[in-house]
């Protein structure tokens, strides 16, 4: 089915990963990192909310879209290369009750994109240790 083809093959990969989690159980897992590809980072970025408010760089779900697909190469190369560094985050106060603020720290789009990636391969190893009642 057209367009369908790149939820499934994350989902796939996804379930390999959980898979080889499984048979190694309490062995450390050292080759992730090459599950992270353009399409991963495309379907992390598709599920990464678009109506959150922009990190210190202002940049907004819609405008990082306009060229969503050199900003994820660019994103790709960067994390390959181990070059990748996290922009600071921007602070907020938010009002709490009996007028005490609460920090929220606000990360740009694309730490958010590279972040939910990573968990997208964390989270099939994980889910092994966590009981169905958990």
């Amino acid at each position: 089915m057209p367009g369908t083809s790149e939820p499934i093959r994350i989902s796939t990969k996804q379930d390999r990963i959980a898979e080889l989690a499984r048979q190694i159980q309490g062995a450390a897992l050292r080759t992730l990192a090459h599950n992270i590809d353009r399409e991963w980072l495309k379907a992390a970025h598709a599920v990464t909310r678009k109506d959150a408010a922009a990190g210190v760089d202002g940049t907004t779900a819609k405008d990082y879209e306009r060229d969503l697909e050199a900003n994820l190469e660019r994103l790709l190369d960067a994390a390959k290369a181990g070059t990748y560094r996290a922009p600071p985050v921007r602070r907020v106060l938010i009002p709490k009750g009996e007028g005490k603020m609460r920090p929220l720290g606000i990360p740009t789009h694309e730490d958010k994109v590279l972040q939910r990636a990573v968990a997208m391969v964390l989270e099939p190893i994980y889910e092994q240790e966590f009981y169905d009642f958990s």
